[in-house]
């Protein structure tokens, strides 16, 4: 017998700017994590990690035209951080304020020496409960910048190819790095998806064998969390769209065939969204039917009991009237009452005809099919 499946929709609750207030203002969340900046310098002979205590100076450490760059920052508590990014590094507030407000849709915008994207990073955590994170880029021609809420994430796999050189990864520079950070978010997406569909298997196993109301629970928690994909898979198509048709100098014509490979695992991912979801749609209208037909046959048992025993009910009424045909204390005669209550066997001649009008009522009812 199949476990049921545990898992939960986990809602983050996003604190929103209140009306009227400065654009560009940098909101830093008392709950968010300590940064943690790492700095990876690479090129196509060699890497170097390096952990960093603040981005002050950073412009100095990465000069060096002959590698390429990447400042990987996890934990947004820090103003100094944003401020480094404001005054050194010249970015417009209005991008440093989409990073700290962490509840953006993914998309893409160009800015004079820079680009800026976001993307949404989907993963299952503890109780199978999915997390949606915000990963912002800022792509410089030889930096890349990336911000993440949490510590963990999916992209060991993207920093596992750049320290083992495999691939083009330390020949595209931060446009091919940028797109292999993003192609690794949305493979994730596959993952969650296969893992969805292994559940929604075993609830239609669930369903077709022992339905009950939690299978219709949980069924709805995966059409839920597959509404939440939704909305993140739509505008990371239309992302990977405006930097097809970018005219940027940071994105090259090289990095934008591989783009190409990552737009059309949207498409897909957009037609496997919409496919469970209509399934999950389909197995709760199977669950309700499957409910209303068990009642149907529940009311047709009863249906069948009652009218058996409405004829004999109705035969044990008329003689339990008790209208004497004589009188037993004078004698007397009385009209037109009941002959038969003093009648020799009349208690075994009733009941025969009890029995006889039931078993013709089960006769009829048999051939109607009703017991089928």
């Amino acid at each position: 017998m199949s476990k049921p499946i545990r898992f939960k929709h986990k809602k983050k609750r996003y604190v929103l700017p209140e009306p009227g207030t400065t654009p560009g203002f940098i909101y830093i969340d008392g709950n968010s994590l300590k940064p943690k900046i790492t700095l990876y310098s690479f090129s196509t002979e060699a890497i170097d990690v390096v952990q960093l205590t603040s981005l002050r100076d950073i412009a100095n450490k990465t000069k060096d035209k002959d590698f390429s760059y990447w400042v990987e920052i996890k934990g947004l508590n820090s103003v100094e951080l944003f401020n480094v990014f404001s005054e050194e590094l010249k970015i417009h507030k209005l991008v440093l304020e989409d990073i700290t407000r962490t509840y953006h849709r993914p998309k893409f915008e160009e800015y004079d020496g820079y680009n800026f994207a976001i993307s949404r990073m989907l993963r299952l955590g503890e109780d199978s409960a999915l997390e949606n994170q915000q990963v912002s880029f800022i792509q410089t021609k030889n930096v890349l910048y990336t911000f993440q809420e949490t510590y963990e994430d999916c992209l060991d796999a993207v920093r596992n190819r750049l320290k083992e050189g495999k691939g083009n990864i330390r020949l595209g520079g931060t446009g091919y790095l940028m797109y292999a950070l993003m192609d690794m978010i949305v493979d994730a997406y596959f993952s969650v998806l296969n893992q969805w569909s292994e559940d929604m298997d075993e609830l239609e196993d669930r369903l077709l064998s022992r339905p009950d109301k939690s299978v219709m629970y949980e069924t709805q928690l995966v059409k839920r969390n597959l509404i939440s994909m939704r909305r993140v898979v739509w505008p990371e198509r239309d992302k990977m769209n405006d930097i097809l048709r970018t005219d940027s100098d940071l994105i090259s014509e090289q990095t934008k065939m591989f783009i190409k490979d990552a737009y059309d695992h949207c498409v897909q991912l957009m037609d496997m969204v919409e496919s469970m979801k209509e399934i999950a749609s389909s197995n709760i209208d199977m669950y309700l039917s499957i409910i209303s037909n068990r009642m149907n046959e529940i009311m047709k048992v009863l249906t069948i009991i009652s009218s058996i025993f409405i004829p004999l009910t109705f035969i044990a009424g008329i003689y339990g009237m008790n209208f004497s045909k004589q009188d037993p204390v004078t004698g007397k005669i009385m009209p037109n009452n009941m002959p038969e209550l003093y009648q020799a066997h009349g208690y075994e001649y009733t009941l025969l005809v009890m029995a006889f009008i039931a078993l013709v009522q089960i006769i009829f009812f048999w051939r109607k099919g009703w017991f089928k």
